[in-house]
């Protein structure tokens, strides 16, 4: 009999917080999903503020929301976790949670931000970048950037809908950022 292993704790710790937060949302009417998993502009006073700049990554709209989300986070997340090692996947998704939260803050008063679409266009990057040598810029980080940048820009200006696509760009940002340090450290 094959024993169950849990193979990428952070992947794995991660997509059980957010279907925490998804039930939790999902009993309280919303009112967790505001209040501790939505980034938006709030005092500064209010200690929730400040959870929520990294704890927004852990919300979700709806069900759908959910499993785009996370479909993507279970198939890019452990090979870069078995690669690059727990602490620095938990470093690059807060650095992206709290940097997308900030934004979200400051840039976008009247509306919230939440989900892992930022932490997956980071990880979706950061994997197209995992193959390079010291040095070199990857043909496949480049034809990434290239199609994923022109989808989130020709979202921006010609639909309009609920979509944080400002943040799927900070989100790919961060993971060209994080893998170009990581290879240099090579």
């Amino acid at each position: 009999m094959k024993k169950l292993q849990f193979n990428s704790p952070v992947v794995l710790t991660f997509f059980f917080i957010s279907l925490a937060a998804l039930i939790l949302g999902t009993i309280t009417n919303g009112t967790t999903t505001t209040v501790l998993f939505s980034a938006y502009r709030a005092s500064l006073t209010d200690p929730f503020t400040y959870v929520r700049f990294f704890g927004h990554v852990f919300g979700y709209a709806s069900i759908t929301h959910f499993f785009n989300n996370m479909l993507l986070l279970l198939v890019v997340g452990p090979p870069l976790e078995e690669l690059y090692g727990s602490k620095t996947l938990i470093s690059g998704i807060l650095a992206t949670a709290v940097i997308s939260g900030l934004l979200q803050f400051i840039l976008f008063p009247g509306s919230m931000l939440l989900g892992a679409s930022g932490i997956v266009f980071m990880l979706i990057m950061l994997s197209s970048l995992s193959g390079a040598k010291a040095g070199t810029i990857p043909i496949t980080l480049i034809l990434v950037a290239v199609m994923y940048l022109g989808q989130e820009l020709y979202s921006i200006f010609f639909i309009q809908d609920n979509v944080a696509n400002l943040m799927h760009i900070v989100g790919g940002v961060c993971g060209i950022g994080l893998g170009f340090v990581l290879n240099r450290s090579k």
